[in-house]
């Protein structure tokens, strides 16, 4: 870890209070010069730190800039050295599975304050802007085959929702398979992709991205975002936590459900907040639409659907569309 880094920490773990230069330099066996220019360098990437001479430095209780040490604060089961935060990335997926193609641990994160080519399922355009959302991917390596995939995003599902419920009160709800709502509008979505050892059909490793909208963008969404009926945790109120706090709690939440997702335990959540179930859908499966209606979730993820014509199927794939 570098002094930067080091000094970040040490800030957040203290957030909000005054802490010497020469306290700092002692800690880390550095000169005081040399934790001026860290100082410097973390007020350049927008960190709130306010110098102040005879007391030293604070980071402001308000500042809200992603970093591996402000997630590694509030982290309770991850692993804080597995937390890599990038400035800019294509797409944390991208990323996370050329990483996990690497041989990257389980458990490890990759966010970015934004993404340039953020994407959901089917390819759609998941919009990134810089700032004011939480764009995260953990790699993880369950001992699983292929099949429980889908297990592993409702799980993450229920992690998000989890982590939502605590830190805000919000009523986050779960739209199968990987979308989380509020009030009827979309506040999050998931991705998770697998990679996979064809030869003995088991998941070699998975990358779940999760893209939360935190707080309304400067200027709004674009209008094609808009039209899809979206909202932030925080659209006109200010934020009563900080998106390094909910990143570390989704991280925590997920992490702590895949670690045996025999037990299934968690899927009463997933049916407890699900925003489907008892209603009439439409079914989209390629070119294939039907009318139906949501019984229940099956003990694999699937749902499972009475269709109109008074068949009951389980669907583990395709997508629904549901009037709000």
């Amino acid at each position: 870890m570098n002094l930067r880094d080091k000094v970040l920490g040490y800030l957040e773990e203290h957030k909000d209070s005054y802490v010497s230069g020469e306290q700092l330099a002692e800690l880390f066996g550095v000169s005081r010069a040399a934790v001026w220019k860290a100082i410097k360098r973390l007020q350049e990437e927008g960190h709130e730190i306010t110098a102040v001479t005879g007391r030293g430095y604070r980071l402001s209780a308000g500042s809200d800039i992603l970093s591996s040490a402000g997630i590694a604060r509030y982290l309770r089961h991850g692993n804080a050295d597995q937390i890599i935060v990038r400035s800019a990335v294509d797409s944390t997926n991208n990323v996370a599975k050329e990483m996990a193609l690497k041989g990257a641990a389980h458990g490890t994160v990759i966010a970015a304050e934004r993404q340039t080519s953020g994407r959901g399922r089917l390819g759609r355009s998941f919009e990134s802007p810089e700032g004011t959302g939480i764009y995260l991917t953990i790699i993880m390596r369950p001992r699983a085959d292929i099949e429980k995939a889908l297990l592993i995003t409702t799980a993450a599902a229920v992690g998000v929702c989890r982590a939502i419920r605590a830190l805000t009160g919000q009523q986050a709800e779960i739209k199968w398979v990987n979308d989380i709502y509020i009030d009827g509008k979309k506040v999050c979505g998931i991705l998770t992709e697998a990679i996979t050892d064809f030869e003995t059909g088991s998941l070699e490793s998975v990358v779940t991205g999760i893209g939360v909208n935190f707080r309304t963008p400067e200027g709004g969404f674009s209008e094609e975002v808009r039209k899809r009926g979206i909202c932030c945790l925080f659209d006109s109120q200010e934020p009563t936590i900080t998106r390094n706090e909910l990143a570390a709690r989704i991280v925590d939440e997920v992490l702590e459900i895949c670690e045996n997702l025999d037990d299934k335990s968690f899927l009463r959540e997933y049916r407890e907040w699900s925003a489907v179930i008892g209603k009439e859908v439409r079914l989209v499966r390629g070119t294939e639409e039907k009318q139906a209606r949501v019984l229940d979730i099956g003990d694999s993820g699937g749902l499972i659907v009475l269709t109109a014509d008074g068949e009951q199927q389980e669907l583990t794939s395709g997508e629904i569309s549901v009037r709000w």
